[in-house]
Order: structure tokens, then C-alpha cells, then sequence
């Protein structure tokens, strides 16, 4: 696992994005996982800025979501295929047919989520992951006790995940308690993963998540066991680490080492 720590939220957006230009400028047609929430909201507005520039493009990308409320259609203000229209799909050239969210208004929802998990693995599997954390360690909705195995399923939502999210509807609006998401089994098999998390709120969450047991406790920390993981943080997400200044000195080595090679291919 790499352990990235930045000064603060911005500079983890843009680290972020960093990643993802990186790989679709090696391969244009990649297949992203993509996330909702506040913590990649900076880091849709750089992918933004970036295609805006004609730096990259998103013509040939694929993406899927990991997760939808389950009972909100598509077009209510709160679902999360509503969330990623506004905020990033309607600013960048991707193709719509493309983009895939879990179907929260489906009349058969344990069928939409055996097809989503189809349609991953006809687009050739995840290239890259995108996630956030919530406070108690889960990734998707994947909450606590969740099978680290698990595949597209729906899933109950922890009463403290229904409260953080609260905030987001209005006191007449129908909350749902239930959701579609992709398993814990389906994030690990992306080729990549690149986690992210800002603030004091996520501080618990980040330490059982690199510091802690692998565990379904928290399910997070089963990206120990992933090949080719990033958990990128601010100082105030890190600041319960244990071994804070060891990770700091690991990254100022790699991006040494990083240097060194670029430097060296450049003059070949």
C-alpha cells in the first residue's frame, strides 16, 4: 500500500487526478470506477479543467459507479447518477451510453446488480478505482461486517452513514436506507485503486485502514491486501498514524526515485 500525505485537500485532489490523467494518457480507452460524495468533488473540477484544456479526453472511457441509493430514480436531485451528470459527466466529452451507475429505481434490483457485475466484466474489468471513506471504515457501502468477499449486492446502510448523509435531504424528502453497491470483491478486482480522504472526521477510519487488522470491522483495510493501492490524505485525515513520519519518508524516496528514472529516460 502507498501512503501519500499532502498538505491539505486541494493538493489530494490533485494528486488524485493526477493518477487518473496519467493512465488514460497511456490507455484512452480505460474503464474507471468512480465515487460520490465531497471528497472527489475537487478532484472531478481538475478532470474538468484538464479536458476543458484539450489536455485529455474522455471520448473513449468507460465508468462505473460504485454505488445508488436504491428507491430514487435517476433524475431525483439526491440519486447518484444525478450527482455524477451534474458534476462531472455534463462538463467533460464522454460518451453518456458509457458511463454506468447502479440502477436504484430497478423492479428487480438483486437482477440489476448480477447485470452490473456483467457489464465490469464485458468492459474488460476496472483499470482504476476511485474511493472515498466514510468515518466508520466503509468504501462504497460497504459497511462494517461486510463480507470482504462480497460481490454487487444490495446492501442495508449503517445507521451513522444514514445520519452523515442526512444533510443531503430535506425534512419531507424520502431517505433511502437501502443502496446497490459494487462488493468489496468487486473494488479489489480493479487493477488499481486510488483512495482519498480529507479532515479530522476521517482520521479513525484512515488509521484502521493502514494502521489496523484487516478486518471487515473496517472494511477499508482490506486494501492491505490489494497489489497496487493508494491512500492519499491531508495531514489532518493522517494526523492519528502511528507511523506518520515513516510513510512521509517512503513517498520522499519514491518521488526521488521517480525523478532519477524520468531524468535518465529523458537522456536516453
Amino acid at each position: 500500500m502507498r501512503i501519500v500525505v499532502l498538505k491539505d485537500a486541494q493538493d489530494v485532489a490533485n494528486f488524485g487526478a493526477n493518477q487518473i490523467i496519467s493512465l488514460l494518457k497511456v490507455k484512452p480507452k480505460s474503464t474507471l470506477g468512480l465515487a460520490t460524495g465531497s471528497s472527489p468533488l475537487n478532484l472531478y473540477q481538475k478532470l474538468i479543467e484538464s479536458n476543458k484544456q484539450k489536455h485529455l479526453t474522455f471520448n473513449n472511457i468507460t465508468t462505473f459507479n460504485l454505488d445508488e441509493y436504491l428507491g430514487l430514480d435517476e433524475n431525483h436531485p439526491q440519486s447518484y447518477r444525478y450527482f455524477m451528470n451534474e458534476k462531472l459527466f455534463k462538463h467533460i466529452d464522454i460518451k453518456i451510453e458509457n458511463t454506468h451507475v447502479p440502477n436504484g429505481s430497478s423492479n428487480n434490483p438483486i437482477e440489476s446488480c448480477e447485470l452490473y457485475e456483467s457489464q465490469i466484466a464485458n468492459s474488460g474489468g476496472i483499470d482504476l478505482q476511485l474511493l472515498g471513506i466514510g468515518s466508520n471504515g466503509h468504501i462504497g457501502f460497504n459497511e462494517p461486517s461486510s463480507s470482504l468477499v462480497s460481490r454487487t449486492r444490495v446492501k442495508t446502510l449503517a445507521k451513522d452513514t444514514v445520519e452523515a448523509n442526512k444533510r443531503f435531504f430535506d425534512d419531507d424528502q424520502f431517505q433511502p436506507h437501502l443502496s446497490i453497491t459494487m462488493g468489496i470483491g468487486t473494488i479489489m478486482d480493479a487493477k488499481k485503486i486510488i483512495l482519498i480522504a480529507t479532515g479530522r472526521t476521517k482520521a479513525d477510519a484512515i488509521k484502521a485502514t493502514i494502521e489496523g487488522p484487516v478486518s471487515a470491522n473496517c472494511p477499508a483495510s482490506i486494501l492491505q491486501m490489494h497489489a497496487n493501492a493508494t491512500v492519499i490524505v491531508d495531514q489532518e485525515a493522517a494526523y492519528k498514524l502511528d507511523n506518520l513520519h515513516y510513510y512521509e519518508h517512503i513517498e520522499f524516496e519514491n518521488q526521488r526515485l521517480l525523478k532519477a528514472i524520468n531524468q535518465n529516460n529523458n537522456l536516453n
